[in-house]
């Protein structure tokens, strides 16, 4: 059964789909499907105006957080687990002493 909405929907999400694989791939364009992974986390972590929020947020109801945030230890991160200010200050330093 043909649904037009559904169906514009579909190609508009395809077409910036094609957008973000083409910032990201090689010049060779082989290799999209091993940047597929990124050009969704890409689209799914940036900001919707339409929605006021990303589409992370609307489905999962929190912020998306990003792998660079668990490898440093963020402030947001370090709330979100429970860790003191001096927990989070000793974890770092560890980290710079390795």
């Amino acid at each position: 059964m043909y649904n037009a909405t559904a169906n514009e929907l579909a190609e508009a999400f395809n077409k910036t789909l094609c957008k973000l694989l083409k910032k990201i791939v090689s010049k060779s364009k082989r290799d999209w499907h091993e940047c597929l992974d990124e050009a969704l986390w890409a689209y799914r972590a940036s900001y919707r105006t339409a929605t006021n929020a990303t589409p992370f947020v609307l489905v999962y109801g929190v912020e998306a957080v990003l792998h660079l945030e668990r490898q440093m230890n963020s402030l947001r991160m370090t709330i979100q687990e429970g860790i003191t200010k001096d927990e989070s200050a000793k974890l770092r330093l560890a980290k710079l002493e390795h």
